[in-house]
């Protein structure tokens, strides 16, 4: 029964490892500089599984199919942009991390400035009206009660 047991918590433990050892990607392309545009797309592209992290994070099945693909596609000589534009046609605009500018989704670049803008021109709109608040008023500050109209209450 021991041995059963142990043998069981030897084969899950192996199996919890290999899963991990899969989230390492192994490719390696012979090529230095080809190797180093491998690395810096399959971080650039999202796990359409797992969806927070990159292809080259990704323990996933689909991950490492999608890692083949961006592997051969630099090895027949590929540009990044067609890379890119080959995910983007099959999967969408999603697939990047950094989705790309246009019209569609220029809310997602100008929006935080937008309203970074807004948030300053309130914050001086305040601090402009109460400073004018200050200036106007010219009577002096109250003083404290008496104590004899405090007792009296």
């Amino acid at each position: 029964m021991r041995r059963a047991l142990l043998l069981a918590l030897v084969a899950f433990s192996w199996l919890a490892f290999m899963r991990v050892a899969a989230a390492i990607d192994p490719t390696v392309i012979p090529d230095p500089a080809l190797q180093e545009r491998y690395q810096k797309l399959t971080h650039e592209l999202r796990c359409m599984q797992c969806l927070n992290q990159s292809i080259a994070d990704s323990p996933v099945e689909l991950a490492g199919e999608l890692r083949n693909e961006v592997r051969e596609m630099i090895v027949e000589g590929k540009s990044d942009d067609e890379i890119r534009d080959y995910m983007v046609a099959r999967y969408g605009e999603f697939i990047l991390f950094r989705p790309r500018f246009s019209a569609r989704n220029m809310w997602l670049w100008l929006g935080p400035t937008v309203l970074l803008l807004v948030g300053a021109f309130i914050a001086v709109r305040i601090l402009r009206q109460r400073s004018a608040l200050v200036a106007q008023d010219d009577q002096p500050l109250e003083d404290d009660p008496p104590l004899e109209k405090e007792a009296g209450r």
